[in-house]
Parts: C-alpha cells; structure tokens; sequence
C-alpha cells in the first residue's frame, strides 16, 4: 500500500448495499486483527473526521469509517432515533464480514455504540466513547438548545459553528479549532455530499429522546476506554462519570480545557492513549 494510500484524506470512498439502503464507508489500514468501527457525531458526514485521529488510528490495524443512513452519499430515509442507527451499524458490520470489532463512538455516535452493544452482544470487544453519556444522562436535553443557540451566535459573528460547539474559548482552545478547521480541508477530491437540515432535525430528536430516555442495563462487556473534555458545554462531564457506573471496570480520562471536540483538540494524546488501549 503507498503511503498516500494510507492517508485519510485519500482513501476512497466506498458503499454496501444493506437492506433497502446503500451505506458508504472509508476503510483502509492493514489487515490482521479485529477491524476498528468508527461512528461519527451529530451533523457530520465521512468528511468530518479529523484526518489526524484517524490517519493515527489506522497505523496498526484496519478502520473503518461508517456512515449512516441517509447522510452525505448514503442513502435510505434517516433515522431519528438512536437505536434505529445502532441496528444500520450492525447491519453494516456484518454485511462487510465481521462476526467481531472494536468500535469508537464519537458523541452521538457514541450512544450509537452503547444501544449497539446492548442489540448485538459479542459483536463488540473493545469500546471507546469520547464526548457522549448514557440514555437520561445529566443535561442530554439540553443538548439540542446549545446546538441551536451557538449556530446562531456563529451566524451573527461570522464563525465556523463547530469553533464555538466544540472549543473552549480560551487561547489554546481558538488555536486548537483554527488548525482543526484547516485540517478538515485537506481532502479535496471525492468528498461527502453535504449534510442536510434534515439530518440535523432527525439526530437532534434521536439525541433528546435518548437523553430522556431510562439508563440502559449492558450485558457483560470488554475493556471500555470514555474520553471527556472538561468544559464540554453540548454533552457535560458528569455524563462520562455516569456512563462509567454503568460500565464496570470502564476507564476515564478527563481531558483539560476541551470541549465536545476533545478528542480533536488533543489528537496526539488521544490516539497515543487509544492505541495503547486497543493493543492487545
């Protein structure tokens, strides 16, 4: 495989048909071992990975990059609840072959993996969430009111939203979106379609109801790693604490001035910890 080959922003971009939809995915890294799903957050598309984390991610093992139904170049009416995407996701892994994963779910795509690992027992080994909290965790419905009200403010200064979602706003916080942004643009051929408002509408609703909803009771598990900013303002600290107590023998790592980007923010960091993690 040439080393462009081995880049996120390079890697092409692939579908599968599951069911009545056509789900597109980016897969790459070596083979051997268990693969490593990765499920986005809320509004983005394949393009809204951080090439850092996952070119990082992908030095070891093979990723795989999963879109949902109905966003960017999948098709299929969108889902507006979590565990209609968790159910896809399942669906996916196993028409592309795998009886077994390690999965890492960012934000929703973190509860994603959480109502995954509750359908589909045995079907996940290692687990990472980064920026997410369990069903009714502290906050959850408040989320879609802080969306909403820093899309407006990033209207009326002229702001990126994800700067204001995502980053403290400190100095270290504006630096750390700023590079981030430029990353997010490194890929110039064979890019996502965009997301639509009504992906946002339907996430935002799976996202409210699921922060309303009881606490799930998961069936014994691997090794879980949970991930967390300290300022995050979208989805607070305390839902990593939560989701831990629920999770026996889960580790968190809290991470200082970071936001709901964190692991964005702390890329380096994060894929160091991440890999040791995962290593087997």
């Amino acid at each position: 495989m040439t080393q462009s080959r081995t880049q996120y922003r390079n890697v092409p971009t692939s579908t599968i048909a599951v069911g009545d939809a056509v789900f597109a995915y980016r897969s790459y890294g070596p083979d051997g071992g268990l693969p490593l799903v990765l499920l986005t957050h809320l509004g983005a598309n394949l393009d809204g990975w951080d090439p850092r984390v996952v070119d990082g991610l992908a030095r070891d093992r093979r990723v795989i990059a999963v879109e949902y139904r109905g966003v960017g170049d999948s098709t299929g009416a969108i889902r507006s609840s979590i565990d209609g995407m968790a159910a896809d996701m399942v669906a996916v892994i196993r028409a592309l072959g795998f009886d077994r994963v390690d999965l890492f779910g960012l934000s929703m795509g973190g509860m994603v993996a959480q109502a995954m690992v509750t359908q589909a027992p045995g079907l996940v080994d290692r687990l990472i969430v980064a920026g997410a909290g369990p069903a009714g965790g502290p906050g959850l419905t408040r989320m879609t009111g802080v969306m909403l009200r820093s899309i407006l403010r990033a209207a009326l200064t002229f702001t990126d939203p994800k700067t204001l979602l995502f980053f403290t706003h400190t100095s270290a916080g504006r630096l750390a979106a700023h590079d981030y942004l430029d990353r997010l643009s490194e890929r110039t051929t064979d890019r996502d379609a965009p997301v639509t408002p009504g992906v946002y509408r339907a996430q935002l609703s799976a996202v409210k109801t699921w922060g309303a909803s009881s606490p799930a009771t998961f069936p014994a598990s691997g090794p879980v790693m949970i991930v967390h900013g300290d300022s995050d303002r979208m989805v607070p600290p305390a839902n990593a604490y939560a989701l831990a107590r629920l999770l026996p023998g889960a580790t968190v790592t809290v991470f200082p001035d970071s936001g709901h980007g964190v692991v964005f923010q702390n890329h380096d960091a994060f894929v160091a910890a991440a890999r040791d993690f995962l290593h087997r």
